[in-house]
């Protein structure tokens, strides 16, 4: 079921890069690679803080001055780098999903499957578009140069594919269970792997499968893409490096005793994969052949995805740690206890990091 209003054309032409204040995409990217080309700081401090109504599971997404994140407070806010609220928008339930900010325009869905087109500027509705059953995950675009489509997989089972401009319903792509994390794309692809087990492969021009291969009883978190490789962990305890043209799995990864899930997205970062497991590991594998480089022990169960800027990679975990670690062996540069659980990813922009907690708060931590 579709409900417009107020419709109101999208120009569809690149915004001048804010190569420092900018993060508008979950992964930072439509690949999900989860690098950031700002600089972590190499130490912290709060610059403020800014509380919602309930606990905030939503990653924040940046664009200039505006940060864009959701509560299950039922509420989506915009607020700018100071922390002041500039506008919110009241959804239909909790907003758990994280945003995508394309073209000045927020696209976010809520846990009653409705998914909402924003303007950036002033929070007002452009349309809205009903899923069958709940939506977690962030959406993804693709654009073929004539028009673009915005992508979201929902608990209906589905991968919806929306007209960007109009929120009408191209078409819709039917996995065998829910969908709860992105969609990666890389070209016109569509790649994702379901809580059937199965990565999808779909052709983002049809909405029909390409490929769908068998990688586990359960995928929580979004592959990463690079060169034909989908990066993608499951639920198993097991993370694979899978070509998906080829049909075939390069390489897999899981311990030899305690095998607890992946649920969140890695990083890829020059020849490493980074990524953090419930067993309160993070994991910093081989590109190339998924050897263990390092692993590092948070002291809790790591649900948020991790990011990397090049040096070092910034890891947040349920008890409310967040840590800095080099990237080339694992040391710790400092912790930060935030003191509440961290499902979300952070965002790094101007050497400042925004995050939300359990706790109902966007914490904005600067450089000293």
């Amino acid at each position: 079921m579709i409900k417009l209003q107020f419709i109101v054309p999208i120009v569809l032409v690149l915004l001048t890069p804010l190569l420092h204040a900018s993060w508008p995409e979950y992964r930072g990217g439509q690949h999900l690679p989860g690098v950031t080309t700002s600089t972590i700081p190499a130490s912290i401090k709060i610059a403020w803080s800014f509380k919602t109504g309930d606990a905030i599971k939503s990653t924040p997404v940046i664009q200039g001055n505006r940060i864009v994140v959701g509560s299950t407070d039922n509420l989506v806010y915009c607020l700018n780098l100071k922390g002041e609220k500039l506008w919110e928008f009241k959804a239909s339930n909790s907003v758990e999903a994280p945003a995508l900010i394309r073209n000045n325009t927020v696209y976010i869905g809520d846990l009653t499957g409705m998914f909402y087109a924003l303007e950036l500027e002033t929070g007002r509705m452009l349309w809205e578009y009903e899923a069958d059953n709940q939506i977690t995950a962030a959406a993804n675009w693709w654009s073929d140069g004539q028009r673009e489509l915005i992508l979201v997989g929902a608990y209906d089972y589905y991968l919806h594919a929306i007209d960007a401009r109009t929120g009408r319903g191209v078409w819709k792509y039917e996995a065998m269970n829910y969908l709860h994390a992105a969609v990666a794309v890389s070209g016109n692809f569509a790649i994702f792997g379901g809580c059937d087990g199965l990565l999808h492969v779909v052709d983002v021009r049809t909405g029909k499968a390409n490929t769908t291969m068998e990688v586990a009883s359960y995928v929580a978190g979004a592959a990463s893409l690079q060169s034909n490789l989908a990066y993608i962990g499951d639920y198993d305890g097991k993370f694979s490096a899978i070509d998906y043209t080829s049909k075939t799995i390069k390489w897999s990864f899981e311990r030899d005793t305690r095998k607890l899930p992946f649920v969140g997205s890695p990083s890829i970062s020059d020849n490493k994969i980074i990524v953090g497991n419930r067993d309160r590991f993070v994991y910093c594998l081989d590109k190339a052949n998924g050897k263990v480089l390092w692993q590092r022990n948070t002291g809790s169960q790591v649900e948020a995805s991790p990011l990397a800027d090049g040096h070092n990679v910034l890891i947040a975990n349920m008890r409310g740690d967040l840590m800095l670690l080099n990237q080339s062996n694992g040391n710790v540069l400092w912790t930060f206890e935030l003191g509440t659980p961290i499902q979300g990813s952070p965002a790094v922009v101007n050497k400042s990091i925004i995050i939300g907690g359990q706790d109902g708060v966007v914490y904005c931590l600067e450089g000293r």
